[in-house]
């Protein structure tokens, strides 16, 4: 039976690999790409994919996590 650090553990090695697997991609394949975003899991705009092609989220989740930093100081 896993406890919350395995799955902790789980949910963490994903997101890194999907960093990881998307850092890896060229450019112009990554832009191509449909990429989700892993907040809210609606799909990336191709302008920002294609703007900031390491962006892993949406511009609205992106402002969330940016104001919740600035909160958090």
């Amino acid at each position: 039976m896993a406890d919350a650090a395995d799955n902790a553990g789980a949910v963490i090695e994903h997101h890194l690999s999907n960093a990881l697997a998307r850092h890896q991609l060229p450019v112009t394949v990554a832009g191509a790409m449909d990429i989700d975003c892993e907040e809210c899991g609606t799909e990336i705009p191709k302008a920002r994919r294609q703007a900031a092609p390491w962006a892993t989220t949406c511009i609205d989740c992106q402002s969330i996590r940016e104001a919740r930093g600035r909160h958090v100081r």
